[in-house]
């Protein structure tokens, strides 16, 4: 049972990557429009104080902020999508017929009933227009759960065919026709079920709120620590995109959610410092700063004749994690054979964003250097306080190298370039450090860390992961390649690790991960044309 719950929330877990990774693209956008309309922008480069430039600008953050008032859609349409087996895009378009059924159907019955509020006096009152349509504010919650049902009817209906004058309403047709009564009676349920339900997320909401400090320490180092088991992301996409992370009302619309919040702020001129709710997303503090001072600690600490050696790694980490905010190569790295420095990094983690939060900064940092600059710079000094970010960043550097440095010596931990003479610089993964607290010696043994992007890796890929039989199903996230398997057992972890360049590699129960980086996408791609199959398989 156990197995199986974990097995779902995995794949959960990947298939929420669908809608909220379209997110910050989102926002980088409305970033570059505020580019335009930046008052301080105009009165350093003249030029752009014209009609063209600043009415674009407007159009442009105006549009997309059309995204932040319809993610229940979204995470509908893309989480059906995520999670169907076969005949994804029918999937899709199944979630989304599914979505419109539902907020009519719970219209009609509230209307019926006499439970709509004055569509003036919406504000307060647990209700919200969704695509013109008065309904309870479900928020991103209804996009998850109608995403998730419609999923699930598809996967056991999908294949459905009938005979003679009946064929017509086979396949996803007849998905369609289940989904329409189940949809139609979860509008109803809901309409008594949802206002005890958002109750308790305003309470714990509340909670949060009133322990302060100490509830942004939890989030922040719980968002590290279940790093391994790829389950991280269900911590923090409640915080960015329900009312966990805050609900406010900006240009008259009231959002719900870290992240939706700052990007409405964005796109409004009239927002002079962003509200406190952007602490939930500077969890790329550790990410530039941190590793990095971890990452240097790790190269002064090690062995002079691997120096050289442990360079060449630690370099190309340090860049993905400052520039992109990909932490997995460096985290992998002592993750599993320092178990306590990676608890140590997620203490830290949090400590970071409580540092931020006593300072009252305001900056948006939730992944690498670019997106910071992109984000603030155009918001300037006065809405963000970014200057103090950075300033908190250098401070944890700091703390980062000389703590890990300190018990890097103190208690001769094996980390990059401190291996016995009999090893070579490598990552462990998971199933080698299990092996090893069993007793068991870990003979280490890697190659050339560079990662294949050429489909010419994918044969020896799948050869490692126990050939194309053993392969269910395959997908990726922002850094690593998520598989099913028929039989784990046969997974070559040495081969993953030294000859495609994998970062690491975590086996449980059925699902694998291999740790691949930004080039997870040319990666899977290569191995499902090696295999044949249709990405919509």
């Amino acid at each position: 049972m156990k197995d199986k719950l974990m097995n779902g929330m995995q794949r959960f877990a990947k298939a929420m990557f669908i809608p909220v990774l379209i997110l910050p693209i989102a926002g980088l956008l409305i970033a570059i429009g505020n580019l335009f309309t930046n008052a301080q922008l105009i009165e350093t480069f003249p030029f752009l104080d014209n009609p063209i430039t600043m009415g674009f600008g407007t159009v442009l953050s105006g549009s997309l902020v059309s995204i932040l008032t319809n993610l229940g859609l979204i995470f509908c349409v893309g989480i059906a999508t995520g999670l169907a087996d076969k005949k994804k895009a029918e999937a899709g378009f199944t979630a989304l017929l599914g979505f419109l059924v539902f907020i009519y159907a719970m219209n009609n019955f509230l209307l019926f009933n006499e439970l709509l509020v004055d569509p003036e006096a919406l504000r307060g009152s647990g209700q919200a227009m969704v695509l013109g349509v008065q309904v309870l504010d479900m928020g991103v919650f209804l996009g998850i759960i109608l995403g998730v049902v419609t999923a699930i009817i598809h996967n056991m209906f999908a294949d459905k065919e009938f005979d003679n004058a009946f064929q017509i309403y086979g396949g996803s047709r007849f998905v369609f026709i289940v989904l329409i009564p189940i949809v139609v009676i979860f509008a109803i349920l809901m309409s008594y079920v949802w206002p005890v339900i958002q109750s308790g997320i305003d309470s714990t909401g509340t909670f949060i709120n009133q322990t302060g400090n100490f509830g942004l320490f939890l989030y922040g180092t719980l968002e590290r620590l279940l790093i391994p088991t790829g389950l991280h992301h269900l911590i923090y996409t409640p915080f960015l995109y329900t009312s966990l992370g805050g609900v406010a009302e900006i240009g008259g619309e009231v959002f719900e959610g870290a992240r939706n919040i700052y990007f409405a702020e964005m796109a409004d001129p009239s927002i002079r410092v962003l509200s406190e709710s952007v602490i939930w997303d500077a969890r790329g503090i550790s990410k530039m700063f941190g590793l990095v001072g971890a990452c240097l600690a790790m190269y002064h600490t090690a062995k002079p004749e691997n120096k050289a050696k442990a360079k060449a790694i630690l370099i190309p980490a340090v860049f993905t994690s400052f520039i992109a905010g990909v932490t997995e190569p460096i985290e992998f790295s002592f993750m599993f054979i320092a178990p306590a420095l990676f608890v140590i990094h997620s203490v830290l983690s949090g400590l970071s964003m409580v540092t931020l939060n006593l300072l009252n900064v305001r900056a948006i940092g939730p992944n690498g250097f670019i997106d910071f600059l992109l984000y603030n710079l155009p918001l300037g000094i006065e809405r963000t306080r970014w200057p103090l970010f950075i300033l908190v960043g250098v401070l944890y550097f700091v703390l980062y190298y000389l703590l890990f440095r300190f018990l890097i010596t103190k208690f001769n931990f094996r980390t990059i370039g401190r291996e016995e003479a009999t090893q070579e610089t490598k990552l462990y993964s998971k199933k080698e450090y299990q092996t090893a607290k069993s007793g068991a010696v870990v003979n280490a043994v890697v190659g050339d860390r560079e990662t294949e992007k050429e489909s010419g890796s994918a044969p020896l890929i799948v050869q490692a992961l126990g050939g194309p039989d053993n392969i269910d199903t395959i997908t990726n996230c922002y850094t690593r390649l998520r598989l099913t398997l028929k039989d784990p057992g046969l997974v070559d972890e040495q081969t993953l690790r030294a000859d495609t360049g994998a970062s690491g590699v975590i086996v449980k129960d059925h699902n694998v991960q291999v740790v691949y980086g930004l080039q997870v996408n040319s990666v899977r791609r290569s191995v499902e044309q090696y295999l044949g199959r249709d990405p919509e398989e």
